[in-house]
C-alpha cells in the first residue's frame, strides 16, 4: 500500500482543519478531504499511527456512500484523484485511495462508539448509574471488563484543530 501519513503538508492549498484524522483542504467550490494514519483515544491524537489506516477509512466511507446514494444524497464528487483539480495532481502519490473531493456542506456533528470494554467515559458513567448511555449493564463489572456484548453507544465530536 502506502507510506505511513501522519499530517498532510500541502503548501500550495489551504488547509482549513485538521482533525483528529481528517485534513480539509477548502479548494474554493469544493473541499479536498484527506484520511491520514493518525491514531487518536479520549480526542488526545497520539505520535505513532496506523499504517494505511487513513486508506482502509477512506475505502469503507465510500463504500457505504456509494451503497445509500439511491436512499439519500451525499457529499462525494469523487475518490478517484484524476478527477480531482489539477492543483491536487503534484500529491497524488498521498492522496490516491485516501482522500475525497467533496462538495461543500454543513456538517452534521455526530460521532458514535462501539464499546466492547468498559473504559473511559463510560466507566464513568457505569459507576453512576449502572448504565452507558442509557443501557443497562450487569451489576459488578469492573474497569476496562470486556462487556457481554458490544454495545453503540452516541459520542461528542471533538472540535476541529486548527
Amino acid at each position: 500500500m502506502s507510506k505511513l501519513v501522519l499530517t498532510t503538508d500541502f503548501p500550495d492549498l489551504k488547509l482549513a482543519a485538521r482533525g483528529k484524522v481528517r485534513d480539509i483542504y477548502d479548494l474554493g467550490e469544493t473541499l479536498l478531504i484527506v484520511t491520514t494514519d493518525r491514531i487518536s483515544a479520549f480526542d488526545v491524537i497520539m505520535n505513532e499511527g496506523i499504517p494505511d489506516k487513513g486508506y482502509v477509512l477512506t475505502q469503507i466511507s465510500a463504500f457505504w456512500f456509494r451503497q445509500m446514494e439511491d436512499i439519500i444524497k451525499n457529499h462525494i464528487i469523487s475518490t478517484e484523484v484524476k478527477d480531482f483539480p489539477s492543483a491536487c495532481q503534484k500529491y497524488a502519490d498521498i492522496l490516491e485511495g485516501r482522500s475525497m473531493l467533496v462538495k461543500k456542506a454543513k456538517p452534521l456533528p455526530a460521532e458514535c462508539i462501539v464499546r466492547g470494554y468498559i473504559s473511559g467515559s463510560g466507566w464513568k458513567d457505569y459507576k453512576a448509574t449502572g448504565s452507558i448511555c442509557g443501557i443497562k449493564l450487569p451489576e459488578g463489572l469492573k474497569e476496562s471488563d470486556r462487556l457481554p456484548q458490544p454495545i453503540f453507544t452516541p459520542s461528542t465530536k471533538a472540535e476541529l484543530y486548527p
